[in-house]
């Protein structure tokens, strides 16, 4: 608990809360740095960034460093369908790296999204204030460089060889506009990786308005299957 207490002098981004089919307006930066700890003093530092090509086009940035683990990742999100419609969707292609161990392994992403506004929805339009509704996923694969195990009388030409690492994840987001200057977001996170196998969160925040373009989030993460720890989260991010 100390380690949490501790993280609340930080100030962290929540990125998922944002991120969805809509596309940033042309010429648009959102940037923030982030990270988040919980009761096993794990913790996960990252600094996200998002960029408005055009009309449809998004480009984001994100770098991670998790138990000595760094990663960084460009990627490129494009709109489908119409404007004005309903229903929006896109889709997103992203490359980067891992460093893990000393060594630098490449990193590929792709991933998906709808996403619908509380006004288009019947039984949520009547709601003051309004929100939104999110789905979003996105596959990781990882080309990781292992060293093979050493063995008595035994001598390798290249001591190396390949094993592909996959992540998939699934997000479920609810955001209510509970006021002008407040949003309330609850998400549902599943995540199936090779090393951990599955796993499902409950995130719920609040995020309130500070002065111009920033805003400051708060909220808990909360494991309902698989491995992981109660965490706490502040959050801030600025966009302009």
């Amino acid at each position: 608990m100390r380690g949490i207490l501790c993280c609340l002098a930080a100030l962290l981004l929540s990125p998922a809360a944002l991120a969805g089919p809509w596309a940033r307006d042309p010429g648009g930066v959102f940037a923030a740095v982030s990270t988040k700890q919980d009761g096993d003093n794990n913790r996960y530092a990252s600094l996200y960034a998002e960029y408005g090509l055009g009309r449809r086009d998004t480009l984001g940035l994100e770098l991670g460093d998790a138990r000595g683990e760094r990663t960084i990742l460009l990627w490129w999100q494009r709109a489908l369908g119409r404007a004005e419609g309903p229903n929006r969707f896109a889709v997103s292609l992203g490359l980067g790296a891992i460093r893990r161990d000393g060594r630098y392994h490449p990193l590929a992403q792709i991933g998906t999204a709808w996403g619908r506004g509380f006004d288009s929805i019947p039984l949520l339009r009547r709601i003051p204030g309004g929100g939104w509704l999110a789905v979003e996923s996105r596959s990781k694969l990882a080309v990781l460089t292992l060293e093979y195990p050493e063995e008595p009388n035994v001598v390798w030409e290249d001591p190396t060889y390949l094993t592909p690492e996959t992540t998939h994840k699934l997000d479920l987001t609810l955001g209510w506009h509970a006021r002008d200057d407040l949003m309330l977001i609850q998400q549902f996170r599943f995540e199936q990786r090779d090393d951990t196998g599955f796993s499902a969160r409950l995130a719920v925040s609040a995020v309130r308005d500070l002065w111009g373009p920033a805003r400051v989030e708060l909220g808990v993460i909360a494991p309902l299957a698989g491995e992981g720890e109660l965490a706490l989260k502040l959050g801030s991010w600025l966009e302009f």
